[in-house]
């Protein structure tokens, strides 16, 4: 027996309710954490008489000074003399409660000790009830630190605990920092450097309640310690080496009394809130290409020459034709708020500090770039089945999944992965077939060695088996959760198996199996990434599937914050298959080869076509991709010039190559020029429709290449297409286009990038004239953006050197990969990462795995706190 019939698909909604509500901030498990800073944060930098302030964090701890002259605002310091000491009077209950949601635990004082012959341990930080109850104490013991820290396998005064070796106190100013992961590892560092480690497992669940936070002693007095404290501050997460180094290295007070200089500030508003309207609005024609009026607006120098008096809007052109509504012009008009914006950047001295003002970059909105909740994918969906239970349902999956929907350019954009009535009934369908298929017992075996339906057992096989599918450790409410389901199916005259199945069949529809939930902070964003999140996030970027058990090893161990290990971690994840087949899902998705799927062209004018040749054109990028990237290990950029293709008989013939053997086989093309390169493939040229649209063609290339911008036409544009007639070849109607007023500013931009194709019918056929007899041609240019010239080819073969040899379209590629990691569009807050990325995979060769090694060690997945 499945899951009983009032468990079932009212069940599976229930879950994937909470599993939302959960990561949009309610009250549940792991997600609803602090921010990314610390919860508890004191300077000493001010304050009443007997009173001590949070300084940052967001939550408000005041503690109470037991002498009114103890704060040295002056120094930033809180002298500690012995009979001093700094206690919270409120209720401690939201600290309580967010250090035990997130299970994690990172404590950092400055201090300076008076000396080093103090014992006890004197406490210098406590969160206690008692001198033998507490939930952390940091303290002095001679010349050591000592921490105590009490956990569900602790007893309830924290031993063992975790000390610095003999000598590493002094009595100089000194940074102490103790951090506990989830997966119970603790380490000790001073001064930027891990000076001990142990563990210490379990959860907080048996925390004091009634624990009050005590700053000098404790909270009942008879532990008094001496000296100065200077900052403390309490993260529910724990900091990684590289975050207290650089703690360390920005000194005491790096977050506190810091303001940005007035240049600092106008140079952010002009990133932040400028640069994006004068993308937005003006550079459709008034960039370096197009300079409409020969006015440029994309750089400072002609801006400042030609558009802005820096601190008088009254005398800027660009404000007066902005203030009027002259400009732009048949477009919509800048809004009231808009206009304040820019009057403002120029008033206040029209700060400017880019290079270029890059349009791309201000695609989307900055604000909305942190995704921490991101559904499977149907084919992440299959494969975390496949790797979490054994199951292969890629046959069931696509029939009752709903197929995920393309949303800026990718299939896995996470803002768009939403879940409806038929994702519910059809996870629920789902698991109730994964199950059937399994041998549960044994599957159930391989976490726990007793069969049996006593509480201690089956909660040992939830804790177990619940770490390994929903890739994570277990809270003790969803333990509790998991294991009311085996007890209701065994009241209900369920045994053993039929309880597990139930079990399993109800992980397969928790949100934790259907989402990647990360920890969120109150503003929505993420909080920070533990390493089994991390853990996921190189997983599902590497293999677009879960952590192996090595990974979740490393994870478990605390391992994935050591640079050396994450390294040999990738390193051995890229040499697996499931590195290939993921790389496969990229190119699939960035190149949208789905619209094969579709593909049925004009019987009329196309009478040998076959659906078959669909396929197979879909078949010869896969294999064309591979070879390039996994058997050549050629740079990415090679993609598109390399003289080889894979094909049918079928497929070569219809490309009009003599087929070489029966089967799918590798072709040389260096005796055929005009082919070579993704660009020349039947699965892109498809996509320019029967016609071979040469507006489709260029903005595949402009936007998937050269990571160029175009508006949408202007309403009043007729934008109806012209065919082809004879004696007017669809390049002469181009041209026309590009020649028109009304139309020329954007189609120079991107139709000659697609005149090296023209002599590509709409399904890749080459042809020296069209079907009215038009002679073809195939020279053109490029305009890469930012540049102002156009550069010239003679050729397709021409056209694909000059696009793989383009810095900006290497660029790209490493943008595309890295959108395609991360799951969200980038924005400009993501561009300087990118450029890095770029810069740096380029020094290793620009291979797919010196990019995807690069966005994965960088912020995009790793972050850098």
């Amino acid at each position: 027996m499945c899951l009983p019939s009032f468990l079932d698909c009212r069940f599976a909604s229930a879950l994937i309710l909470w599993g939302m509500a959960a990561s949009l901030g309610g009250s549940c498990g792991t997600t609803c954490l602090a921010a990314e800073g610390p919860l508890v944060l004191y300077e000493f930098t001010s304050g009443g008489p007997a009173a001590i302030n949070t300084a940052a964090g967001d939550l408000s701890l005041d503690l109470i000074v037991s002498k009114s002259d103890a704060i040295d605002a002056k120094h930033h310091a809180l002298r500690l003399d012995g009979k001093t000491s700094a206690i919270s009077k409120t209720s401690t209950k939201q600290l309580l409660d967010a250090i035990k949601r997130s299970n994690e635990l990172t404590l950092e004082v400055w201090l300076t000790p008076d000396t080093m012959k103090q014992s006890g341990p004197a406490r210098i930080v406590t969160f206690s009830t008692d001198t033998s109850n507490r939930n952390f104490t940091l303290g002095q013991d001679n010349d050591r630190y000592d921490v105590r820290l009490r956990t569900s396998n602790t007893d309830k005064n924290g031993l063992p605990s975790l000390a610095s070796p003999p000598r590493s106190l002094t009595t100089k100013l000194t940074q102490v920092v103790f951090t506990r992961s989830a997966a119970g590892m603790t380490r000790l560092y001073i001064n930027g450097k891990q000076v001990s480690q142990s563990k210490a497992t379990g959860t907080f669940s048996n925390w004091s309640d009634t624990a009050r936070l005590s700053l000098g002693d404790e909270v009942s007095g008879g532990r008094p310690w001496t000296g100065k404290l200077h900052r403390v501050a309490i993260y529910t997460r724990a900091l990684s080496s590289a975050d207290v180094r650089a703690d360390f290295a920005g000194g005491i007070h790096q977050d506190a009394g810091h303001t940005a200089s007035p240049k600092q500030i106008a140079e952010l508003h002009f990133q932040q809130q400028i640069a994006p309207l004068l993308a937005k609005h003006c550079l459709e024609c008034h960039d370096n290409a197009s300079s409409s009026g020969d006015l440029v607006l994309d750089r400072k120098a002609s801006v400042m020459s030609d558009a802005v008096v820096a601190g008088d809007s009254e005398n800027s052109p660009l404000w007066i034709s902005v203030q009027d509504d002259s400009m732009p012009h048949n477009r919509d008009p800048l809004s009231t708020d808009e206009k304040r914006l820019l009057r403002k950047w120029i008033d206040d001295g029209a700060a400017w500090n880019l290079d270029w003002i890059d349009p791309a970059d201000y695609l989307h909105d900055s604000a909305t770039a942190d995704q921490y909740v991101r559904r499977l994918t149907a084919q992440e969906y299959v494969r975390s089945v496949r790797d979490a239970v054994d199951v292969d349902i890629s046959d069931l999956a696509g029939d009752l999944l709903p197929p995920d929907v393309r949303a800026d350019g990718f299939n896995n954009t996470a803002y768009n992965l939403t879940v409806d009535l038929g994702h519910v009934e059809a996870y629920n369908e789902l698991a109730k077939q994964i199950v059937a298929r399994m041998d549960v017992r044994d599957y159930a075996g391989r976490f726990w060695g007793q069969a049996k339906l006593t509480d201690k057992e089956m909660r040992g096989l939830i804790e177990k088996m619940g770490r390994w599918v929903l890739r994570g450790p277990l809270e003790h409410s969803e333990i509790d959760f998991y294991r009311g389901i085996s007890t209701s199916v065994a009241a209900s005259g369920g045994d053993y198996r039929d309880a597990v199945a139930a079990t399993i069949q109800a992980m397969l529809q928790s949100p934790r199996f259907l989402y990647r939930i990360e920890n969120q902070a109150a503003d929505g964003r993420t909080a920070y990434v533990d390493d089994y999140q991390l853990a996921c996030r190189i997983s599902y970027t590497l293999w677009g599937a879960p952590p192996d058990k090595k990974l979740s090893d490393a994870a478990s161990a605390g391992q994935l914050q050591d640079p050396k290990i994450l390294h040999q971690q990738v390193t051995r994840m890229l040499q697996d298959d499931r590195a290939v087949e993921r790389s496969k899902d990229f190119v699939t998705q960035w190149l949208n080869l789905n619209h094969l799927n579709a593909l049925q062209p004009s019987a009329d004018r196309f009478p040998d076509w076959r659906p078959e040749l669909a396929d197979d054109m879909r078949r010869e990028t896969l294999a064309f991709f591979e070879h390039v990237v996994w058997d050549q290990k050629l740079p990415l950029a090679n993609l598109l010039d390399a003289q080889v293709t894979f094909c049918s008989p079928q497929l070569a013939k219809h490309y009009g190559i003599q087929p070489v053997q029966p089967g799918f086989s590798r072709y040389d093309l260096s005796a055929l020029p005009e082919r070579g390169g993704l660009l020349t493939q039947g699965s892109l040229l498809s996509i320019g429709g029967d016609d071979a649209s040469m507006v489709t063609r260029g903005l595949f290339v402009l936007n998937n290449l050269l990571r160029g911008v175009v508006n949408d036409p202007p309403p009043c544009v007729d934008t109806t297409p012209v065919p082809a007639t004879a004696g007017v070849s669809a390049r002469t109607i181009a041209e026309s286009r590009i020649k028109n007023e009304a139309c020329g500013g954007c189609h120079k931009r991107f139709e000659p990038l697609a005149f090296g194709l023209e002599k590509f019918d709409g399904l890749g056929s080459f042809q020296q004239q069209d079907e009215f007899q038009n002679p073809l041609r195939g020279d053109g240019n490029i305009l890469v953006p930012g540049s102002a010239e156009p550069v010239d080819f003679a050729d397709a073969a021409e056209l694909m050197q000059l696009l793989a040899s383009s810095d900006r379209v290497q660029e790209t590629l490493v943008w595309k990969l890295a959108q395609f990691a991360v799951g969200r569009p980038l924005t400009a807050d993501d561009s300087p990462v990118v450029r890095r990325i770029h810069r740096d995979s380029r020094s290793q060769g620009g291979t797919y795995q010196a990019i995807v090694s690069e966005i994965i060690f960088g912020p995009l997945v790793i972050p850098q706190r």
